[in-house]
């Protein structure tokens, strides 16, 4: 069965979807988008997911094609006609087709913006095997530009720092500036010293993380220490355990950075307990 997409308004197969080339997430990059998670059919955070869609777009002066209630019911009945039960919907919007290219904005009366919404499905997303023995890093300068905290589809530094860890034979890399790290090419990151979670503070320098803010506050109701500061490189490599956070991976035990181990060399305790709390709440909180 092909899957089905939605496009300005229509639920089409995927092979029937279509854009127009002069459209601005195309040719600029001009867009936004979050990933919501799906867990035994259900919605991971819905509501922050649309919160922060709401003001990537206000970032950007960029209109919104739909309420809340409309696209929790577009990411509702995809989830459905594709009978996902564990994986992700993403969501994009564009500031639309001005019919040619140009740097200046179109007028948002005049160009409706593009929303495109698709599935994929991911078993076994929650029962990861990687979180059994955790995450390899290297550490890459960070040389996006200033406002990571718009999750905007300029993605393209990112997808360069993931294929410079696969080059060389880790999964991911920590995005580096100023000697401290900022965060991983598509989460944000964590080191753990004693019984402490120390991670950086939020920023423009940062995505604000959804998964990231369920995380601690978890954490802070497990009367678990929380930081929030810069980490050096140097510090990482010393501590004694090291994560990740994203819509996608839930808590990802890191233990390698730059092919040094980290602790044991093993996921350790905070972060396993920690995305065995993440699971267990996002099961019970899914819409």
């Amino acid at each position: 069965m092909s899957r089905i997409v939605y496009v300005n308004g229509e639920y089409l197969p995927e092979e029937e979807a279509k854009i127009s080339i002069f459209d601005r997430g195309f040719l600029m990059a001009d867009g936004v988008y979050e990933v919501t998670s799906v867990l035994d059919g259900k919605l991971v955070d819905f509501e922050g997911h649309i919160a922060r869609l709401a003001r990537s777009l206000h970032e950007l002066e960029m209109a919104s094609p739909a309420t809340t209630e409309e696209l929790l019911e577009i990411h509702r009945e995809l989830v459905r006609r594709n009978r996902i039960d564990e994986g992700m919907v993403y969501l994009q919007i564009t500031r639309g087709n001005p019919g040619d290219r140009d740097f200046v904005y179109p007028d948002p009366h005049n160009v409706p913006s593009t929303i495109v919404l698709f599935t994929q499905s991911k078993p076994g997303l929650a029962d990861s095997p990687l979180a059994k023995t955790g995450m390899k890093v290297i550490t890459i300068p960070d040389i996006r530009w200033g406002r990571r905290d718009i999750k905007t589809i300029q993605l393209l530094y990112p997808s360069m720092g993931k294929m410079m860890a696969r080059h060389k034979g880790a999964d991911d890399a920590w995005m580096v500036e100023d000697g401290a790290v900022t965060e991983g090419t598509s989460n944000n990151a964590y080191i753990v010293v004693g019984q402490t979670i120390i991670t950086r503070e939020l920023s423009s320098d940062i995505l604000h993380g959804i998964t990231r803010a369920a995380v601690l506050r978890f954490a802070a109701e497990a009367q678990m220490e929380v930081v929030e500061r810069p980490f050096t490189v140097e510090e990482a490599k010393a501590a004694d355990e090291a994560f990740v956070t994203s819509a996608t991976t839930f808590v990802m035990p890191v233990v390698e950075i730059d092919g040094t181990q980290i602790g044991d060399g093993a996921p350790g305790p905070v972060s396993t307990r920690l995305r065995e709390i993440y699971i267990e709440e996002s099961r019970i909180d899914a819409i």
